[in-house]
């Protein structure tokens, strides 16, 4: 059972709407899906990515609109990585989250190996731009979406390295070793970096052993990593495995784009496994995805009530 990479990494927005503007007008990804919190259906979730929302390149966020501060902690997913084509795309990069007022880091350094531009979005969420290795080759999956306004020699390719404070990283890389086939490619000091076969850098987590008070989650938090499972079967097969181990899990959850399972690790980080199927195009045709509220069927029926819950976006 292979892990092929990451799936999606959902966050949390106090506001929809300035969310929105960032993610489609700074960094130039798709809105691939405009939908709810599944679990609290008055409330937006929404997914940026490629030109379908192509599995490792999502970025999903819960709109929450009293979230307060988030105070920085150990237990917790810190970063997040996204991969650019070369090295003169971070000058491009510099440009642009100059022209936009976007907070970063003036000097390119290195992360995880990797020439690297850091940055944070407008509620103050960690990212950092990293440059593709060399002579990768991308996920066959993932397109360029043509209606851009970032060039597509510039372009935000989708996910890269996932970084995760905690206080254990034993304890997390053990189950990511044993139970998913993550192998460990580095270790120094304090940080541990891991990969699977199967997924190379496109499923690299980077572990960082940090002491001190858990984070408090709030606005500009990561909420959960989703990493790829092939299909039901072998997302069942996890799920078995996992409480074998005796970790309590969510069972098998219908998100209709995609099937999950939820469970946390022992540093209380909660991963999510996702199938690559049915994807984003469920949802209507690929050249109008994102751009109207779309439910799942079970709540098609409340649409008129959820609708009138949701501030429009555009």
């Amino acid at each position: 059972m292979n892990i092929n990479g990451h799936h999606h990494i959902s966050m949390i927005t106090k506001d929809a709407k300035r969310n929105n503007a960032f993610y489609t007008n700074v960094l130039g990804l798709r809105r691939v899906n405009m939908t709810v919190n599944q679990d609290s259906p008055n409330m937006y979730h929404l997914f940026f990515g490629d030109r379908t929302g192509s599995p490792g390149t999502e970025l999903t966020f819960f709109e929450i609109p009293n979230a307060g501060q988030t105070h920085k902690g150990t237990n917790s997913i810190s970063r997040i990585g996204l991969f650019v084509p070369t090295v003169e795309s971070l000058d491009y990069w510099k440009e642009r989250f100059t022209q936009f007022g976007v907070a970063f880091e003036t000097e390119v350094t290195d992360y995880a190996n990797k020439a690297a531009l850091h940055f944070r979005d407008h509620e103050m969420l960690e990212m950092v731009l990293l440059v593709v290795p060399e002579n990768t080759i991308l996920p066959a999956q993932w397109e360029a979406w043509e209606k851009s306004e970032v060039p597509n020699e510039h372009r935000i390719l989708g996910m890269a390295s996932v970084e995760l404070k905690v206080r254990n990283p034993k304890a997390t890389a053990e189950v990511l070793h044993e139970l998913f086939g993550y192998e460990v490619v580095e270790q120094k000091g304090i940080q541990t970096i891991m990969q699977t076969e199967a997924g190379g850098v496109f499923s690299e987590l980077v572990l960082i052993e940090e002491d001190g008070p858990a984070e408090k989650p709030g606005r500009g938090s990561v909420h959960h990593v989703a990493i790829r499972v092939e299909n039901v079967e072998q997302l069942k097969r996890f799920d078995e495995l996992l409480k074998a181990r005796g970790v309590t899990t969510s069972n098998v959850v219908d998100r209709y784009y995609f099937e999950s399972v939820y469970f946390r690790d022992a540093n209380n980080i909660l991963f999510e496994l996702a199938t690559d199927e049915p994807g984003f195009t469920i949802a209507g045709d690929i050249e109008t995805l994102g751009e109207k509220l779309h439910l799942p069927p079970k709540f098609e029926h409340r649409r008129e009530e959820i609708e009138a819950m949701l501030t429009p976006l555009d």
